[in-house]
């Protein structure tokens, strides 16, 4: 009697909950209190995106052993970006004995946002601002080097014409005196880093190709003065064509990112906009937290430059030493921005660079023939299955019908609970597990047929039928569960989606056949005075 109310309060409990994680599934508008996980699908069923990368070895001298690390590094630092980005089952997969990996992200709404993410490098940089004296330096030399070597940048002619003041006078010497005194005038980098409104240090998005072409020119960067750089800011995310702010910085990093411990995405509740909205907290390890005390003690008053793959985000000034070993990136962020430059922060840099070498997109009409064609089937299959077993048992056979739609909703319950993703494979492993959940009943019924016809009452068949047949039972469901282990351990995407829902289909079988089954008998059977058993 204790043991009929232990397994009485087991069934409770596992219908409650399978209830609780499917019927949000079919039924809508549902009490607040009810789960808000749902069943999602995977790149085959729903769409999405299919990336192809290729880790570039260009311009790097390495090893062959050297070059196999990098493209393993290269894996891990995109698997543990992408898991944190927050996709639903991506399939992370390296192409056998080559440098490319395959990346599907199903049901991905913004594709872009996913590249850009896999492919930054995550180089932070803390480096002073240039003084003054230096700033002006700077630019004093660009001018001339500009001035002397126009013909080598024909984009920045509009920065060297002569102005037409310049004309006027002839008594100030010959054409060609006045043409050689105007390009001396001519102020090339002052001009294009100074914005419309007249602010310096700034350029407008028109000429912003330019500069980013003078950036990459090497000569042009063999003639910075020795010991400083020049990096653009973040651009504006709301004002995308606004100007971008130019900054003049020291080369030497004063700390890096491999000091870095972790970083955060916070929300400011200050007074002020500066202080207000999504940023990124920063915390040193106990090294790096002991440097940028440091740094930020000796250097009160000056602008200490936070860049990030050489964008200079913020460079705020330093008013007083930093004790905690803590830093703060601001600039408009939004909360996916804040979250992105997280997520490479925390997994690392990149050991080599990877390009993107394909991209497809599966659209939504594969994933609507995928889900109909697989429902289909799946009703088709249980269709027949409920059918036979009514025919050929009788009574009996009902009750394992009620055994196999518990289990698909189980198996379905269990896959939201867990946020697991159902693929295609994983529909064909519910479709056997269907086939599969009959079978033990089967078994248990040939052998009530025995006892029965051996002249056993109904209760002492029944009873039997189900102690005998339970080593059987076991037995099989226990070996082919040890192979969707292997299978989900050693495959990889599609083979994993089946061996998911094959395991949770063989327990959820189990436990439909052996428990619930034998439940519904005792209590719709053997607790009645009944002559005769419909099996």
């Amino acid at each position: 009697m204790r043991n009929r109310k232990m397994r009485g309060l087991i069934i409770l409990v596992v219908l409650l909950v399978t209830a609780y994680y499917f019927l949000p599934l079919v039924v809508p508008n549902l009490p607040s209190f009810w789960t808000t996980k749902r069943l999602k699908l995977g790149l085959d069923l729903q769409g999405g995106s299919q990336i192809q990368l290729e880790v570039d070895f260009t311009n790097s001298e390495l090893s062959v052993k050297e070059r196999e690390d990098a493209i393993k590094t290269a894996y891990e630092i995109i698997r543990n970006r992408i898991d944190q980005f927050g996709v639903a089952e991506p399939l992370i997969q390296r192409v056998a004995n080559t440098n490319r990996i395959i990346i599907q992200l199903p049901g991905l709404k913004d594709p872009s946002r996913a590249k850009d993410l896999i492919g930054k490098t995550a180089m932070l940089e803390f480096k002073f601002v240039a003084s003054s004296e230096q700033m002006q330096e700077t630019y004093e030399t660009m001018d001339k080097f500009l001035q002397e070597n126009i013909e080598k940048y024909e984009f920045l002619e509009e920065f060297s014409d002569i102005n037409e003041t310049d004309e006027v006078v002839d008594v100030l010497g010959t054409e060609e005196e006045m043409d050689d005194e105007s390009y001396n005038n001519a102020m090339i980098f002052t001009d294009l880093t100074t914005s419309e409104t007249g602010m310096p240090l700034q350029i407008d998005y028109k000429h912003l190709a330019k500069l980013k072409s003078l950036l990459k020119d090497p000569l042009f960067l063999q003639n910075i003065p020795t010991g400083l750089q020049i990096a653009l800011g973040k651009d504006n995310k709301h004002d995308p064509y606004s100007a971008r702010d130019i900054y003049i910085l020291h080369k030497s990093a004063e700390i890096t990112g491999k000091s870095l411990d972790n970083a955060i995405t916070k929300i400011g509740q200050g007074y002020t906009a500066k202080d207000k909205g999504p940023y990124i907290m920063l915390e040193f390890k106990k090294t790096g937290a002991k440097k940028f005390k440091n740094i930020t003690g000796q250097n009160i008053g000056e602008r200490l430059a936070v860049i990030l793959d050489n964008i200079v985000f913020i460079a705020p000034t330093i008013e007083s030493r930093i004790p905690d070993g803590q830093a703060r990136i601001t600039g408009n962020f939004t909360i996916e921005e804040c979250h992105d430059l997280v997520i490479v922060l925390n997994a690392g840099s990149l050991p080599a660079p990877v390009n993107i070498i394909e991209e497809r997109t599966v659209g939504p009409t594969l994933g609507s023939d995928s889900i109909k064609a697989g429902i289909l089937a799946a009703l088709i299959g249980m269709a027949f299955v409920i059918l036979f077993m009514m025919i050929y048992y009788g009574l009996s056979g009902l009750f394992a019908d009620i055994a196999v739609i518990v289990n698909v909703t189980f198996i379905i319950a269990v896959m939201t609970m867990l946020e697991g993703t159902l693929t295609m494979p994983g529909i064909a492993g519910m479709i056997l597990t269907i086939g599969m959940a009959v079978d033990a009943n089967v078994i248990i019924f040939e052998r009530i047929r025995e006892y029965l016809e051996a002249g056993k009452t109904i209760r002492s068949a029944v009873d039997s039928g189900f102690r005998r047949a339970l080593v059987t039972i076991l037995d099989a469901n226990i070996t082919t569960l040890i192979t969707a282990l292997v299978l989900y351990q050693f495959g990889t995407g599609p083979i994993k989606g089946f061996a998911v829902t094959l395991s949770i289909g063989i327990v959820g079988s189990m436990f439909a056949s052996i428990v619930l089954v034998k439940a519904i008998f005792d209590g719709f059977v053997t607790n009645t005075a009944k002559d005769k058993l419909s099996i």
